[in-house]
C-alpha cells in the first residue's frame, strides 16, 4: 500500500543530521529554502561549539551516538550524514571496518532502519569506493539496498560542481525509499569554475602575526623564499620540499591542517610576505558564506573543522536535485522484505559512479537465478564483484546482479 507523504509543518521538509560537524550539509540544504533540521547529532564538544553557534534554532545533541536511542530522534524526510571519514581516508591508516570509527555507519544504519525516512544522504572521501579492495563499499551498498533503499552515488569534484576553487573529490550517495523519487533524481551537470583563490583569499590586508612565516620562527623558512614567488597559486610545505599547486586552486583541505607533514596552504600577499591561510580562509575553500561564525577556539581545531567540513555549494546543488524527485511525486511505496534472500541489481559508470538496488527478494536462490537466466546481465559472486572493482580502469558502463543473504 501507497502511502501520503507531504512536506512538514511550515511547507518544510523536515530533516535530521548525523555526525553533523559544525552544519555543513545542513546548510547547503538549508539554502534551498525547502527544509528545517529537527535534530543534530554531533559529539566533538569543539565542532558542537561551532554548530551552535551558527545554527542557535536547532535541538542539537551531543552524546556519543552508541548512546542515542532511536525514539529519541524525531521522525525525518531526510536523514544526512557525514560519518566520520577518517577510518576509510587516504589521509587515515586505511583500517576501514577495522578502525573503531567505522561501526559508525552501522549505528547511523540502525537510525536509519528505525525511522526509514524517504531520503538519505551521505557525504564521504572518495576512497570509500576503492578501500579494502572494494569490499568496505560492497558492504555499505548492499546493507542500504537490502534495508529498501535505491541507491545512486557520484564522486564530485568541488572546481567542477560548485564553483568553489579547491581540488576537493568527494563521494555522495543519495538513497530512496521508493523508485518513483529514484527515477527522478538526477546528480547536476557539472559547471564552469569562474571563482579563482583571489575570491576566498584576501592577498592585500594585514592578518594576526601568527599567519606569517619567517626565518625566526621556521626553520625551513629559507627553503620556502625562492621557491613561493607567485600570487596566483597555492603552496604547500612537504617536509622537504615545496610543493606548488599549478592548477591555481586549493589543494584538499584535511583535518591534519596544521600538524606534521599536513601544514595548511601557504601564500605569497600582494606585500611578498609568506603566510599560511587563516581558519576563516579555509572555510572560505569550503564555500561557506561570509556570515558563518567561527567561535573563539584554537586556530588548530578550526583547521580541523575545516577540513573535515563539506563544500557547501555542492550541497546545495544535490539538494535542489533532491527537492525536485521529492515534489515530482507525494506517494511513498516501501519496499517490504519477509525474504531470505536479495536478487540486487547494479549498475557502475567507471569507478566512481553508480546506482543499486533490490530486484526481487525470496527463499530461493535457485528461484532468483531463474529470474534472471534470460536477461543477458552477468551474476557475479563476492570473489567476481570485488575482482571488477580492483581494476584500474572499470568498463565505462556494466551491469551486473548478485544474490546476497538478507
Amino acid at each position: 500500500m501507497a502511502k501520503s507523504v507531504s512536506p512538514s509543518r511550515e511547507n518544510l521538509y523536515s530533516a535530521v543530521s548525523l555526525f553533523a560537524g559544525v552544519g555543513g550539509i545542513e546548510l547547503g540544504f538549508k539554502k534551498t529554502g525547502k527544509f528545517r533540521i529537527v535534530y543534530a547529532n554531533e559529539f566533538d564538544k569543539n565542532a558542537c561549539k561551532t554548530y551552535a553557534e551558527n545554527n542557535p534554532e536547532t535541538r542539537l545533541d551531543n552524546r556519543d551516538i552508541h548512546e542515542v536511542k532511536t525514539s529519541e530522534i524525531p521522525n525525518s524526510d531526510i536523514i544526512m550524514a557525514g560519518f566520520p571519514c577518517q577510518a576509510f581516508s587516504i589521509a587515515g591508516y586505511r583500517k576501514g571496518f577495522e578502525d573503531e570509527r567505522g561501526d559508525l555507519f552501522f549505528e547511523m544504519l540502525r537510525i536509519i532502519n528505525a525511522k526509514k525516512p524517504r531520503v538519505i544522504f551521505i557525504e564521504n572521501v572518495k576512497n570509500l569506493v576503492t578501500h579494502d579492495h572494494g569490499n568496505t563499499f560492497k558492504v555499505i551498498r548492499e546493507a542500504l539496498v537490502e534495508n529498501g533503499y535505491y541507491i545512486k552515488w557520484k564522486v564530485l569534484n568541488a572546481k567542477e560542481y560548485g564553483n568553489i576553487p579547491q581540488n576537493r573529490e568527494r563521494i555522495y550517495l543519495v538513497g530512496f525509499k521508493n523508485k518513483y523519487d529514484y527515477n527522478d533524481f538526477h546528480f547536476p551537470r557539472p559547471i564552469e569554475l569562474t571563482r579563482t583563490i583571489h575570491d576566498i583569499i584576501d592577498f592585500d590586508s594585514k592578518k594576526s602575526e601568527k599567519y606569517y612565516y619567517s626565518a625566526d620562527k621556521q626553520p625551513f623558512y629559507e627553503k620556502l623564499v625562492p621557491e613561493i614567488t607567485s600570487h596566483n597559486t597555492i603552496y604547500q610545505w612537504r617536509r622537504q620540499y615545496v610543493r606548488e599547486n599549478k592548477a591555481g586552486v586549493v589543494p584538499t583541505l584535511t583535518a591534519n591542517m596544521g600538524t606534521g607533514g599536513h601544514n595548511v596552504p601557504l601564500i605569497l600577499t600582494n606585500s611578498n610576505k609568506i603566510r599560511k591561510l587563516t581558519p576563516k580562509e579555509t572555510f572560505n575553500a569550503q564555500g561557506f558564506p561570509p556570515s558563518f561564525k567561527l567561535p573563539n577556539i584554537s586556530s588548530a581545531q578550526l583547521y580541523k573543522q575545516a577540513g573535515n567540513s563539506v563544500v557547501v555549494p555542492v550541497i546545495y546543488r544535490l539538494a535542489n536535485q533532491i527537492v525536485r524527485a521529492m515534489e515530482c511525486r507525494k506517494e511513498v511505496e516501501e519496499i517490504v522484505n519477509p525474504k531470505k534472500y536479495a536478487l540486487i541489481f547494479s549498475v557502475v559508470y567507471g569507478r566512481f559512479s553508480g546506482k543499486s538496488y533490490v530486484k526481487k527478494f525470496s527463499n530461493s536462490v535457485e528461484e532468483l537465478k531463474t529470474f534472471i537466466a534470460h536477461s543477458g546481465i552477468p551474476l557475479l559472486t563476492d570473489e567476481e564483484y570485488l575482482k571488477l572493482v580492483r581494476k584500474k580502469t572499470v568498463h565505462s558502463f556494466y551491469e551486473f546482479y548478485m544474490i546476497e543473504e538478507c
